[in-house]
């Protein structure tokens, strides 16, 4: 079986149609929205779709995921951020790599797209795709599917405020490769539209490199949302 995770802090905006397309999966699944405090209609959203929902004290997506993961029960896991969308064959394509027992010692990531269309958004959509195919750091709005064996044996996702995919994806390299799902998933323009997004690039990669230099998660999440 598979196992659905989302991390969720308000988001009975865009969660309704991610559920939409979750319910595109042909075969069984188990779905778990790991919430933070959302104090919208998220909570009721997930449970009138199906979701077991666990409530999270700590903030940060790597608290939300580590306590996702610790509940599920698949043998396969699926984490997604909740303003994606999926395409309406991505079941399809998920339930082919699960079905193939030598896939399970790979990390799985989606496509990235984003919803807005124009050639900066195209130029965005390379950059990332280069960043993840060639080198292989894809990023948490582009999913990860992976074993449950895989996933416990590079230790799962850490409890940390922030950068908890860049860190997951650095034990996967150690470990395997990350291959292409052979599918896209459409993220939210929302976070670019308050910041430029060359600048964004940059901020990011200086607190990627700050991260692996040791500094202190706390401090770089202070810095990730200041002036965003």
């Amino acid at each position: 079986m598979l196992s659905i995770i989302i991390p969720t802090i308000n988001e009975a905006k865009k969660l309704p149609l991610l559920l939409a397309d979750i319910n595109l999966y042909p075969h069984q699944f188990e779905l778990i929205i790991s919430d933070y405090k959302s104090s919208d209609l998220t909570k009721m959203i997930a449970s009138i779709g199906g979701a077991k929902v666990i409530h999270n004290e700590s903030k940060g997506r790597g608290h939300q995921l580590f306590k996702g993961a610790k509940e599920a029960s698949g043998e396969w896991l699926l984490f997604l951020h909740a303003d994606s969308r999926l395409e309406t064959y991505w079941g399809w394509k998920v339930a082919e790599i699960i079905n193939k027992e030598s896939n399970n010692v790979y990390g799985w990531f989606f496509d990235f797209k984003i919803e807005k269309k124009g050639f900066t958004w195209f130029l965005l959509e390379l950059a990332v795709f280069i960043r993840s195919y060639f080198f292989q750091a894809p990023y948490g709005d582009q999913g990860l599917l992976i074993s449950k064996d895989l996933y416990l044996r590079i230790g799962g996702y850490k409890q940390i405020p922030i950068m908890e995919d860049i860190d997951i994806n650095i034990r996967l390299n150690q470990a395997t490769n990350l291959k292409r799902i052979g599918s896209a998933i459409t993220t939210s323009s929302r976070k670019y539209f308050k910041s430029n997004i060359i600048k964004n690039a940059i901020k990011n990669s200086n607190l990627i490199n700050s991260w692996k230099k040791g500094e202190d998660p706390i401090s770089l999440m202070q810095k990730y949302y200041s002036n965003k």
